[in-house]
């Protein structure tokens, strides 16, 4: 699923597109309103976003509306929290040459 989270979110749109069910549940319609893109495109946007389960579409009344899903973003964030050990271990390896550096 790693692989399909981080080829969704490699479009600024569909980036954008979750970041605005971030906040709330919107309606296709208020999607598209967000964007100067087409219905038809922003729709294939979804199409990619759901596909990869980063939102879900339901039905309400004669409307569909997105959210946004966590499961996927959960995944990535565990998947990055191994890199950020390393870069604060890379860090702070640094910090210590550098003091030694100084020291001299």
């Amino acid at each position: 699923m790693l692989d399909a989270t981080l080829s969704a979110l490699s479009d600024p749109t569909r980036r954008a597109i979750v970041g605005y069910l971030r906040n709330e549940d919107l309606s296709v319609g208020q999607v598209v309103e967000k964007f100067e893109l087409t219905q038809s495109a922003i729709s294939r946007h979804l199409d990619v976003l759901e596909n990869a389960h980063l939102i879900e579409r339901r039905r309400v009344g004669q409307r569909r509306v997105c959210s946004l899903s966590a499961a996927p973003l959960r995944e990535l964030s565990d998947w990055l929290e191994s890199y950020r050990e390393f870069w604060r271990g890379s860090f702070e390896r640094l910090d210590r040459t550098v003091a030694r550096k100084r020291r001299r």
